[in-house]
């Protein structure tokens, strides 16, 4: 992909964030997409097969995103417990300071596309794996972590994350390192 098509790519990914964290799924449609992008409506149907393939594509890039960004400085030589503050903690900062990505993962995570992707990744349909599942699993055979559904562990770990994300977000709270370290 050349450049020209690598930047209209990206703003069309960059205005579906925009519009999708501002005003839910429904409230976007790709022609409102195409106008903010400045780009013509058939535009993103040559990147995009369709509205899903967009909405996923913009997931699977901010996870990407995210994973990199957490996994700065983490070390697997260190003890399970200070793996996971590591990401714990880089999450929770990175989703602070990137208020859009966190809006539009909470979105997707509520819709029908996260409980589907969840569900796959929890059946081990995907074939996929994560830095935390795998820590998860590595805890509970070290009999570091309690031994529970990963899916329990996924919603004990980071159930209160998102209330502390969301709250700080509409200034209910303000977050700092002293609360958070």
């Amino acid at each position: 992909m050349n450049m020209k098509h690598a930047d209209k790519r990206n703003e069309i990914i960059i205005a579906a964030l925009e519009l999708i964290s501002e005003q839910g799924f429904h409230k976007a449609p790709m022609s409102m997409i195409a106008r903010k992008a400045g780009v013509g409506a058939g535009t993103i149907y040559i990147y995009f097969e369709n509205k899903d393939a967009l909405i996923n594509e913009i997931y699977l890039e901010l996870e990407k995103k995210i994973t990199a960004a957490i996994q700065e400085g983490y070390f697997v030589s260190q003890p399970i417990r200070e793996r996971f503050m590591h990401l714990w903690i880089g999450l929770l900062w990175y989703i602070i300071e990137h208020p859009l990505d966190f809006r539009y993962m909470e979105q997707y995570h509520n819709s029908p596309y996260g409980a589907s992707l969840r569900r796959d990744r929890v059946l081990g349909k995907t074939g996929d794996s994560s830095i935390f599942k795998d820590l998860f699993e590595e805890g509970i055979s070290s009999h570091t972590i309690k031994e529970l559904p990963i899916v329990m562990i996924f919603a004990l770990a980071f159930g209160p994350m998102a209330f502390l994300a969301r709250d700080h977000s509409l200034g209910l709270i303000k977050l700092e390192d002293a609360h958070i370290m």
